[in-house]
């Protein structure tokens, strides 16, 4: 495995409270000139759904339970049967619940986030200046560049707009 000192020892903490110091792209630009081609690839590449690269398999497999719990419990909330192939996590299982339970939507987000992120810091352990670091904060990075797309006002807004209409069709009921 590569070294990387300089590179990730200039790299900003990353914590769920806190926006995105740089943008992917941005990341990326600072990694072309301290990664080997194929590393560059992989993290060109990387998306919180990716199953290769050092540290990815394991986060895989954390996230692949995590969506399933998640799906299961929004299948149950609309009604919906879902079978889910994956192994059931008690800890992933208890969050899951208690996202869906919040109070709205960007909250539940966050309390994903936090978890989600934890979880890599579990994964990374006590690696400082390889590839698992390296790609432990690739994919909080994604994190929070997923967690930057979601506008609250913009959301509601559309909550709004939703409930409005819904309560027209009950008084036209």
């Amino acid at each position: 495995m590569a070294s990387y000192y300089y590179l990730i020892s200039s790299l900003p903490m990353l914590s769920p409270n806190s926006p995105m110091p740089f943008s992917y792209d941005t990341f990326l630009e600072m990694c072309s000139t301290s990664v080997s081609d194929s590393t560059y690839k992989l993290l060109a590449d990387l998306k919180l759904t990716s199953s290769e690269g050092p540290l990815v398999e394991e986060w895989h497999s954390f996230y692949s339970v995590l969506l399933s719990e998640l799906t299961q419990l929004r299948s149950a909330k609309l009604g919906r049967t879902y079978k889910s192939d994956a192994d059931r996590d008690q800890a992933s299982a208890t969050l899951a619940a208690s996202a869906m339970n919040a109070a709205d939507p960007l909250t539940a987000e966050k309390m994903l986030l936090a978890y989600e992120m934890d979880q890599l810091d579990q994964l990374v352990g006590l690696h400082y200046f390889d590839d698992y670091t390296l790609f432990g904060y690739a994919l909080k990075l994604r994190l929070l560049e997923r967690f930057g797309s979601f506008e609250h006002e913009r959301g509601k807004e559309e909550f709004s707009d939703i409930l409005g209409s819904l309560q027209k069709q009950v008084t036209n009921l």
